[in-house]
């Protein structure tokens, strides 16, 4: 064993106040050489959702004293700020996740002992109330505990900034910086809570965030008179999955007008333990269970679940047989999408400057879609903290109006007083859109059907290979120099037309010529190939995972499938070459 990991490990084992959890841990794994080097071989860093990791004892796991480290660095970077700012404080929530509530509490601890006030929830909220407190209290900073929709091992800590998006690189880079230069994570201070609330450095917010929520929100709907008529008689099913949507989302759906809508009893229990899914993750057909089995009985046209955090949304519509089919984030983006430009367009709502803003690896339909009503397309790297830059930048130089916003893992923003992926929002306008739908006696099943048979036939896939473990991390990495000093000229039978390198921002086109990509820098491949397909292949920000996703397009859907399967199966090939 290395000896810096060694007499890291050892003064881990002596600290003296570690908490009894870490103690018994640490004991525990003192003869496992591979598991110490696991834990202290490596240190947390922020990808494109921030800091994310396995709950334990370690440099490379998330615990109070990396909690700390990490609110260390966002204090160290306030500390440089005007007093004003720095006085504006920082706000902070957490998911349900085993240990948040204690993470959220420490980082308030460090940043009272920098004299930086904190606005800290009550109880479990989503991420994207935590976004818009940011707006509200006009703080600073924000501060997010969660995992998202990792399995029940993890949780994980978001910076957000003053306008309530993700840190974006620069920042979050700089926080990294500090943390790491507090090397000695036993000598960062904390003010205990009693002096922090006796020196008004904590307030604890709640109900006045959730009604000030609740207020924005109504303004999500496009069509209120088709809720009023439509919306009473729609029968669907909502699952929280045992997070934080559990509240609000009801809330927000009642307020909305949807009154005929069944909760997922079991699903509506917070428990770190996510007792009825192996997965707590909405793209899982497993999550469904349950909602599955309600649906039948009470004969829903839709199941929509939020995932723990709730800023992801995934659903399953009735097909015609009365069994329920998933959608991917894909198509439950087309499906908004087309219906928000629709009704606008209707109302006279749409403006002639509308733009929305996805991700490179997302559906090329929505660029479709979006032409069709003369909507412009902005594509950014993955990590919805550049959607939110853009929105940003549209309202300082108001060449654009926002229309909407999506990733194709399953995260969508309709109306920008969030800055971050919305799942309550996006459950109020799948119910509506599937409103629609029902009005047109239709399901959202026949819906994307007919968007299908307009725009054309799109399908995508995203396969990942999991590498776990610092070796994994050398994986993928070896992956990634692999591709960029063998770059490949034909895939599947069919040309490689161009290919973009988003770490070198540039993109190199079959005839030798190369164009400047106008994005940040960023580990990611991307290739279009002669029939208009596209494969891109990056590691993950946020799991020890390599992503390779490819989209296709075609006349009908038999077409579509196997022009993607084909692609899918030369995935795979690739994959293993690369891992041989």
């Amino acid at each position: 064993m290395d000896e810096k990991i060694k007499s890291t490990y050892e003064q881990w084992r002596n600290e003296p106040d570690m908490p009894v959890d870490l103690k018994h841990e640490l004991r525990a794994m003192e003869n496992d050489a591979a598991q110490i080097t696991d834990a202290f071989g490596a240190t947390l860093s922020f990808g494109t959702a921030g800091m994310r990791g396995i709950i334990g004892a370690g440099l490379n796991r998330m615990n109070i004293y990396t909690v700390r480290q990490a609110t260390e660095g966002l204090a160290m970077l306030m500390d440089q700020l005007d007093p004003s700012d720095k006085a504006r404080g920082v706000a902070i929530s957490f998911d349900p996740r085993y240990g948040s509530r204690d993470f959220a509490y420490n980082a308030a601890q460090v940043l009272g002992a920098h004299g930086i006030k904190s606005f800290i929830v009550d109880d479990i909220r989503p991420v994207p109330e935590l976004s818009f407190a940011v707006r509200h209290l006009h703080t600073y900073a924000g501060i997010m505990i969660t995992a998202s929709h990792n399995p029940k091992q993890y949780n994980g800590f978001k910076i957000y900034g003053e306008d309530g998006g993700q840190m974006p690189p620069k920042e979050s880079t700089i926080i990294t910086e500090s943390a790491h230069k507090a090397s000695d994570l036993f000598a960062i201070k904390t003010l205990e809570i009693r002096d922090l609330r006796a020196q008004g450095l904590l307030s604890v917010v709640g109900e006045d965030i959730d009604q000030a929520y609740l207020d924005e929100a109504k303004q999500v709907n496009i069509n209120a008179d088709l809720i009023n008529t439509v919306g009473k008689d729609l029968k669907f099913v909502y699952s929280p999955l045992h997070g934080a949507g559990k509240n609000i989302g009801r809330r927000a759906l009642s307020t909305a007008g949807f009154k005929n809508f069944e909760m997922v009893t079991a699903q509506t229990i917070a428990d770190p333990e996510f007792p009825t899914t192996p997965h707590p993750n909405p793209e899982y057909r497993e999550a469904f269970d349950l909602a599955i089995k309600l649906g039948k009985q009470v004969d829903a046209d839709i199941l929509i679940e939020t995932d723990p955090d709730a800023d992801r949304l995934g659903a399953a519509v009735r097909q015609p047989d009365g069994e329920y089919q998933l959608m991917t984030g894909n198509q439950i983006a087309s499906v908004m999408l087309n219906y928000i430009l629709q009704a606008k367009q209707e109302l006279c709502t749409l403006p002639d400057n509308g733009i929305i803003v996805k991700s490179i690896v997302s559906t090329e339909l929505a660029t479709k879609i979006a032409a069709h009503y003369h909507v412009d397309t902005k594509n950014v790297l993955t990590g919805f903290k550049y959607i939110a830059e853009q929105i940003k930048t549209f309202e300082e130089n108001h060449q654009h109006t926002f229309q909407f916003g999506f990733e194709e893992s399953y995260g969508y923003l309709i109306r920008p007083f969030v800055r971050d992926k919305d799942a309550i929002q996006s459950t109020m306008m799948l119910a509506e859109v599937a409103a629609y739908y029902k009005q047109r006696g239709m399901t959202l099943y026949d819906g994307l059907q007919e968007m299908y048979q307009k725009y054309g036939y799109f399908e995508e896939k995203t396969i990942s290979k999991l590498f776990e473990g610092l070796e994994g991390q050398k994986k993928m990495a070896a992956i990634m120099e692999s591709l960029r000093n063998d770059p490949m000229t034909e895939f599947a039978g069919e040309h490689v037309k161009s290919m973009e390198d988003f770490q070198t921002a540039t993109r190199t086109i079959d005839d030798g010529t190369t164009e400047t990509i106008d994005m940040p820098q960023s580990n990611v491949l991307k290739y279009w190939l002669d029939d208009g397909t596209w494969i891109t292949i990056r590691p993950s920000g946020t799991e020890p995972k390599v992503k390779f996703y490819v989209g296709v397009e075609d006349q009908s859907k038999d077409e579509a499938m196997q022009r993607l399967d084909k692609y899918v199966q030369a995935i795979h090939e690739l994959i293993e070459k690369l891992t041989k």
